[in-house]
């Protein structure tokens, strides 16, 4: 009993320490913009990789989520175990939560990127960053600057010059741009969420509830759509297996970590590469090529969010760039 005791506190010491320091001071073990940029080519795949995928957008998302978990696992059960097990009642639903948020955002994006093409889908998503500042003002009644304001309406016109374009196109199109919009609103809940439990609760764990609830719901929705979890040709089975390894685990973890050693707002700058680098990919391996509407609204879009997330900002990000 004594042994519990002296490990919880020395748990609950640690995490107050890391409440404390917002980034470390330690040297990495690699330059961490050289990690951002290979995060942010890993998750820049994950639209080509679900276009190229047979099976349903839904059984796509749940074998990416499932192998995501069966991925972590291992390491959060050996070396985990202990910050899985200190996790408060409140902490545990909210992580479930976000887990929840995240599956109808791979949910909706994904099956947006059957009916649009992979430059307005990805662009759309991108708006994530001006959802979670109005979650967080609706909900925590957080500020928000006149600049900010300004960059994150500039970016939504962005997305309605994309939406107005695949009007023109056709209902499908236009359906693909609104799915796209609804998956940035839901990641915004899934973002907002972590932001609030991440300062008391570890990665490993926290990212062990998430991806464990999201594949479970992932798994649920699928089967009330009817959908076959097999038989897939092996290429989708790569694929499955790719989008966990690479574009999950080797993308999101990576800017996860990078966060210790470089302020949030840089990240949150440099992430927006991914949609850059999935139009490339789109563009050479599918021959779809973005249209002078899609280039003028992400054009928008960008500076838009260049102009938010300056605006946004924190001080201490200020002090540390």
């Amino acid at each position: 009993m004594d042994s519990l005791l002296k490990d919880k506190l020395n748990y609950l010491t640690t995490q107050l320490l890391n409440q404390t320091l917002p980034m470390s001071t330690n040297k990495p073990p690699i330059n961490p913009y050289l990690a951002i940029f290979a995060g942010v080519l890993a998750v820049s795949f994950s639209a080509l990789f679900v276009r190229l995928s047979s099976a349903p957008p839904l059984i796509t998302a749940s074998y990416r989520l499932i192998f995501t978990f069966m991925l972590i696992a291992p390491y959060t059960l050996v070396y985990g175990r202990k910050e899985l097990f200190f996790m408060k009642r409140r902490e545990l639903l909210l992580a479930a939560l976000s887990g929840v948020f995240l599956a109808l955002h791979f949910a909706t994006w994904f099956t947006s990127l059957k009916y649009t093409s992979i430059a307005s889908s990805v662009v759309i998503v991108t708006l994530q960053p001006v959802f979670v500042v109005i979650g967080s003002w609706l909900l925590f009644r957080e500020k928000i600057t006149r600049l900010s304001a300004i960059g994150g309406l500039l970016a939504l016109c962005g997305s309605f010059i994309i939406g107005a374009g695949d009007f023109r196109l056709g209902m499908d199109a236009f359906y693909g741009d609104l799915l796209a919009l609804f998956a940035a609103i839901l990641v915004s809940g899934y973002m907002i969420i972590g932001r609030k439990i991440r300062s008391s609760v570890s990665l490993s764990a926290y990212t062990f509830v998430v991806y464990g609830c999201s594949a479970l719901t992932l798994v649920i929705i699928s089967l009330l759509n009817s959908h076959s979890f097999a038989p897939y040709p092996s290429s989708d089975w790569l694929l499955f297996f790719a989008l966990a390894a690479i574009c999950t685990v080797g993308g999101h973890t990576i800017f996860n970590w990078v966060i210790k050693y470089v302020p949030a707002s840089t990240v949150a700058v440099c992430i927006l590469g991914e949609s850059l680098g999935a139009i490339i990919w789109g563009a050479v391996f599918l021959r779809e090529y973005p249209g002078l509407r899609q280039i003028a609204g992400g054009t928008v879009i960008f500076a838009g969010l260049y102009l938010f997330t300056a605006a946004s900002r924190p001080k201490r990000d200020l002090d540390a760039g």
